[in-house]
């Protein structure tokens, strides 16, 4: 096994030499930083080295630079101006539908069906009364929102062999509101539907 000696007391440097050597080495640093390392940073030259040596010239390129690159920097934040807020556009409110008020007849022989409808805004309201004179019928009162997709359905109410029926139907949205009825007895039928209330029109569409 290797062993190493320890050196002995007298091998070691005494703390007078000691003292001198950390003296040599801040005044070495101190000359380098006065005759190199500020002249080649800062381009500042006490001593004149630094010129001489061509130190002093780099050093003021680059504070040169620097500057240029800060004051580049400040014209660009100068320069973009604050976007101004957008503020939504308020939705309008939609005017409500001019009150209508209409009577419809429809005549219906056995098994054959027949559909109304009302072209309404969301929340609108219709009052209706309808009577079926000649038998009973199934209805089924739903509606259709514009480009309904395939498939839609949102009833308000069904029944079977009914002959009148009558309330207060509001709008769940902008479309077309109204009623299908069947005649499933073996007599001829003619159903009245009276409405009025705020509708835009009101057709025959079956």
């Amino acid at each position: 096994m290797y062993n190493t000696d320890f050196p002995t007391r007298a091998e070691l440097p005494s703390a007078r030499k000691l003292l001198r050597s950390t003296a040599v080495a801040l005044i070495v640093a101190t000359g380098l930083l006065i005759t190199t390392v500020l002249p080649a940073e800062y381009g500042i030259d006490p001593t004149g080295i630094g010129r001489m040596l061509g130190l002093t010239q780099m050093g003021e390129i680059k504070q040169s630079l620097a500057a240029e690159a800060k004051n580049e920097k400040s014209a660009v934040v100068a320069s973009v101006q604050p976007t101004p807020a957008v503020l939504p556009i308020e939705k309008k409110l939609a005017q409500p539908a001019p009150a209508n008020e209409h009577t419809m007849t429809v005549t219906l022989k056995p098994d054959q069906g027949a559909e109304i409808k009302l072209a309404m805004r969301e929340d609108s309201r219709v009052n209706f009364e309808w009577t079926a004179v000649g038998g009973p019928v199934n209805f089924d009162a739903h509606g259709d929102p514009v480009n309904a997709p395939k498939g839609f359905y949102h009833g308000y109410g069904k029944g079977r062999n009914e002959t009148s029926n009558k309330g207060t139907l509001q709008a769940a949205f902008d479309g077309k509101h109204g009623w299908f009825w069947r005649n499933r007895s073996g007599t001829e039928v003619t159903i009245t539907l009276k409405t009025s209330g705020e509708y835009e029109k009101i057709e025959r569409v079956i």
